[in-house]
């Protein structure tokens, strides 16, 4: 038997609300608020399109002011959020040390779930909203507290560097936590030759190369990264005899071993930024590749990336809705917020000793 269903989904239902609450209409008004930030994306979003965004742009923008809200929006989101929106952007390194200094009340994590909740172990006192919390990661998925612990019973006294791609719960029951950027830093600076490096296998190949020590690894991948092959990279350099190719450390190593360069989203911004190579294939999710387009004269972007579904889940009504109803706020178990905020503050601190 076919059912017909006729309510309302909650996707169609937040919008019905937010229309009886905001102007979501394109006005000359609207056009000329938000010129600056057309400006910078006008290659990427077609104008029939941005007249559908800026009115949800400009709204937000008066209502974090209302609601004492930050936006801190994570390299992969979409040049409209990225661009229109936050007021903190960067790799999981830069937000989680700009979440320490944050002066509002209410952060909104443009992100994914692991994100928000390390913004939320960092400011444990402050409301921290995520606009979709199944925004999830696979490599946070990959691994458990159960999963941890039994590695440790494995190799006991065996300090554990675990990757911020992770759950709170995990990074309680670890030493330090990492990052692309600050790796083959963190695993060189903690005692001992030998480190267990959880949950993404290839970052942790990636780092053995660049340290001594023994580097003991857990079977997680990044759903984006994990698919490209040397294969791959040889089909670009064909494809595109004279462009420059960069990768993110999340990508296998014989994909690594093909590139021109390779670092965190951050160093990949700074290199194209410092290069400025004639053109560029950014192998790494693509939204990344079309905000630094947008913020780099000079460069060809080519395309040679994957798409982030769990990224992809935040965009600009959901953030409307969630600081229009200060929903869905982030919560950490508090018998667990001591630890696991160790672990994130002995990176940062760590991270710092090296700048």
């Amino acid at each position: 038997m076919v059912q017909t269903i006729n309510a309302l989904t909650p996707l169609d239902d937040a919008r019905a609300n937010l229309a009886e609450s905001y102007d979501l209409h394109f006005s000359k008004a609207i056009e000329r608020a938000t010129e600056s930030v057309y400006e910078r994306v006008k290659d990427k979003i077609p104008q029939i399109e941005w007249s559908f965004y800026a009115p949800l742009i400009f709204a937000i923008n008066q209502l974090k002011k209302e609601k004492d809200a930050v936006i801190l929006a994570h390299n992969y989101q979409t040049p409209q959020i990225y661009h229109g929106v936050a007021d903190i952007v960067g790799d999981s390194l830069q937000l989680a040390i700009e979440a320490t200094k944050v002066k509002q009340s209410v952060i909104v994590q443009c992100g994914v779930h692991f994100m928000a909740e390390t913004s939320k172990l960092l400011n444990p006192q402050k409301t921290v909203l995520i606009p979709d919390s199944r925004a999830g990661c696979s490599l946070a998925s990959s691994i458990t507290v159960e999963d941890v612990l039994a590695m440790k019973a494995m190799y006991p006294g065996v300090p554990v560097v675990t990757y911020v791609n992770t759950s709170a719960a995990v990074k309680a029951v670890t030493d330090v936590c990492c990052t692309s950027s600050n790796a083959a830093d963190i695993v060189n600076r903690i005692e001992g030759n030998t480190v267990i490096m959880i949950p993404d296998q290839f970052l942790a190949q990636n780092t053995a190369k660049k340290t001594h020590k023994k580097i003991i690894t857990w079977a997680g991948a990044c759903e984006v990264h994990e698919t490209f092959t040397a294969e791959d990279i040889a089909e670009l350099r064909h494809a595109y005899p004279t462009a420059k190719i960069i990768a993110h450390p999340e990508c296998p190593p014989e994909v690594i071993d093909a590139v021109d360069f390779a670092g965190s989203t951050a160093a990949m911004i700074d290199w194209v930024k410092t290069e400025r190579p004639a053109r560029v294939v950014m192998v790494t999710e693509c939204s990344m590749s079309d905000n630094v387009a947008s913020e780099t004269t000079g460069v060809d972007f080519l395309r040679g990336c994957n798409i982030c579904p769990h990224m992809k889940r935040i965009n600009l009504e959901n953030i409307l809705w969630s600081l229009h109803t200060m929903t869905e706020e982030v919560t950490v178990d508090p018998a667990i917020i001591p630890a696991a905020r160790l672990a994130v503050e002995r990176m940062i601190e760590m991270s710092r000793k090296g700048d």
